[in-house]
């Protein structure tokens, strides 16, 4: 398994080898001991799974409090996955990195506790699988805007197909600083 760094601190990408034949194919989603070698220590207490067509976005969400880490896995389709550090205090206050995952290339991408998370979906079609740290708390989440001018989000498609919760998104700069989980060091 390929562990790789990315420029948000504490964001990692997930190659798992994946073994390919003429029947199919198979990797590994998840092995305690192997992921903790690899840097990711967090116990998961919730697996989620949506199934969403073509153009679909959901997001950009996160927990506060009850901050919840995702290690996301596309299990069919293709989306482009994007984390966004919405630490107060945070010198990546803000920053966003956008990732490609598919079943295809077998990509997982580790999302940790204080960034938002969202995906739209680039084929016909994803079944989209993620461990959580924490359960859901409806009363914890909140929406930023996919489209927050300031975040300058890239994304593969101009009018994606959105739930009344994610067309109310707030910008990042108009979230009331109670409702944003602190930077380790700061309150």
């Amino acid at each position: 398994m390929n562990v790789l760094s990315t420029e948000l601190d504490g964001v990692l990408l997930f190659e798992p080898k994946v073994i390919r034949d003429e029947r199919g194919q198979f990797f590994e989603a998840w092995n305690e001991e192997r992921y903790r070698a690899a840097g990711l220590g967090e116990r998961f207490v919730q697996d989620n799974v949506s199934w969403s067509r073509a153009g679909v976005l959901r997001g950009l969400h996160y927990q506060h409090p009850h901050a919840q880490g995702k290690l996301v896995t596309v299990l069919r389709g293709e989306v482009f996955d994007v984390a966004v550090d919405v630490r107060r205090g945070s010198p990546m206050f803000g920053r966003w990195a956008g990732f490609t995952l598919s079943a295809e290339n077998g990509r997982q991408l580790w999302i940790p506790p204080g960034f938002a998370h969202g995906f739209v979906v680039t084929g016909d079609e994803a079944l989209f699988s993620y461990k959580c740290s924490d359960v859901y708390h409806p009363e914890a989440e909140s929406t930023v805007a996919w489209d927050d001018p300031e975040l300058g989000i890239r994304w593969p498609v101009s009018d994606p197909v959105l739930s009344a919760k994610d067309r109310a998104g707030l910008r990042l700069r108009d979230v009331p600083p109670d409702r944003l989980p602190a930077y380790p060091g700061t309150q």
